[in-house]
């Protein structure tokens, strides 16, 4: 998946003000923002509910930006269809609410759309290992999904860099992408430790000027990033 360069910026619409979203988003694209991601929640397999499809397709309008869409939702392969309509470039689904999910991820593919798979803090990471041959990115949770403004969760760092050996050593081409917690202060630690795109929404959106949050994110994980990206 070679749309844009890593390490990338995702900023998240789940912090954004929807009084104002379009230009939210703009705002966000012209600090370098090459993808908008977008939390779908709900209210079963996380403890919120957000948005659905229709907010999507109001985001794919207002931007031609990479549209990064992130299904945190049970029974995924529902729904699948009519975020691809919407126009999501990316559908990614968690590995806990998939007991199919090489086959949700083909589906994903058939539907003219990457694929990737997220996974939560407490779920091991081998769960993983047989769907990558499917997967264009993997999503690794770096908090507890369902609310934005959480505290990165530190031990997310081991796993960071676990991941990036699974795919060395897979000689996989999945980029790894993180959510959860993520800041100007961290990106640099955060790229180190093997992640290309990290999703900011609550240290982007609630900053005072959205454009130079991304840039400062933006600046400081490309100081430290290394790629093993194939």
């Amino acid at each position: 998946m070679h749309e844009t360069s890593p390490p990338v910026v995702a900023p998240s619409i789940l912090a954004a003000n929807f009084l104002h979203l379009e230009n939210d988003i703009r705002q966000a694209v012209d600090g370098g923002a090459p993808w908008i991601h977008c939390d779908i929640m709900d209210g079963h397999f996380v403890p919120n509910i957000s948005f659905g499809p229709d907010v999507v397709e109001t985001v794919r309008s207002a931007t031609d930006v990479f549209l990064d869409v992130h299904l945190m939702i049970e029974d995924p392969d529902r729904y699948i269809a009519d975020f691809a309509r919407a126009g999501a470039d990316l559908i990614t689904v968690h590995v806990e609410t998939c007991p199919h999910l090489h086959r949700t991820l083909q589906s994903i593919h058939e539907l003219g759309c990457h694929a990737g798979v997220a996974i939560n803090p407490g779920t091991a990471l081998g769960t993983l290992r047989a769907a990558l041959e499917d997967a264009d990115l993997v999503l690794l949770m770096t908090v507890n999904p369902g609310f934005g403004g959480q505290k990165f969760i530190r031990f997310s760092y081991d796993r960071l860099r676990a991941l990036r050996l699974m795919r060395q050593e897979l000689n996989k081409s999945f980029l790894i992408e993180v959510d959860g917690g993520v800041s100007r202060s961290n990106a640099s630690d955060i790229t180190s430790a093997g992640a290309d795109v990290l999703v900011a929404g609550s240290s982007v959106f609630k900053s005072s000027d959205i454009a130079s949050e991304v840039d400062a994110i933006r600046n400081a994980a490309g100081a430290s990033y290394r790629s093993d990206y194939v």
